[in-house]
């Protein structure tokens, strides 16, 4: 499928949330219950809040799911039908933001996981005005969130990785360094079709708030971010 792009005064973002029926961790994790509504509701509630997402694209295997807990085509919300092919495990997930980029058209695209809960539409909306100011001055042409470390690190074998053990300074004095946390991605088709990967050949890192940063990925994970997420509501 061949996609024009026509010129607009806007330029048009779509949010791509993969989605898919299994998960080798923690069953069925994308639509479980999570402190009172299913997990993807919490994200994709973050996203439709935001103004400047005119659609978001759900790539999945599991429609009657989604159905099952309400969630249909809407006039913002794209319902996808994952290809056979690009279903399973072990197949990289830029084939299937590839299918994605494909067939859906953008200036932008920003892309999120389900399981990235507390991700707040202030953090969404900041990234979006960083790319744009560092694409418009030709500084980058993808983005994605990190969690910065200064602290000492070492190998399997107990050798140090950035520091000296026998000339210890304060950890803020060590190069920091960054963690591609999998939060955020932004980036254009033409930066996709350079790499056919989410992250360009000039991207840029954008710093996420640890509490957002939290990930769910196994049951350790889950049980984690229950105790977050109700503090989170405490607060509220």
């Amino acid at each position: 499928m061949t996609i024009v792009t026509a010129t607009r005064a806007k330029p048009r973002i779509v949010a791509l949330l993969p989605m898919k029926a299994h998960s080798a961790r923690v069953s069925g994790k994308n639509f479980r219950d999570f402190c009172g509504k299913p997990l993807f509701r919490w994200i994709l509630e973050t996203l439709l809040s935001i103004e400047d997402v005119d659609q978001v694209v759900i790539n999945t295997d599991a429609r009657d799911i989604l159905a099952a807990h309400g969630l249909v085509d809407t006039d913002r919300v794209l319902i996808r039908d994952r290809k056979p092919e690009i279903c399973g495990d072990f197949v990289s997930m830029n084939l299937v933001l590839a299918d994605d980029v494909a067939n859906v058209d953008a200036d932008v695209y920003l892309m999120t996981h389900t399981t990235n809960p507390f991700m707040k539409a202030e953090a969404v909306r900041g990234a979006l005005t960083a790319f744009r100011e560092a694409q418009a001055a030709g500084r980058a042409d993808s983005l994605f969130t990190v969690n910065k470390f200064q602290t000492r690190f070492y190998r399997a074998d107990g050798s140090p990785v950035n520091h000296d053990p026998n000339n210890l300074i304060p950890t803020q004095e060590l190069e920091p360094w960054f963690e591609e946390n999998s939060n955020l991605y932004i980036f254009t088709r033409d930066s996709f079709a350079q790499t056919q990967a989410r992250i360009g050949k000039q991207p840029m890192m954008y710093e996420s708030a640890k509490f957002e940063s939290i990930d769910i990925d196994t049951p350790a994970d889950w049980d984690f971010a229950v105790l977050a997420a109700r503090h989170l509501l405490e607060q509220t």
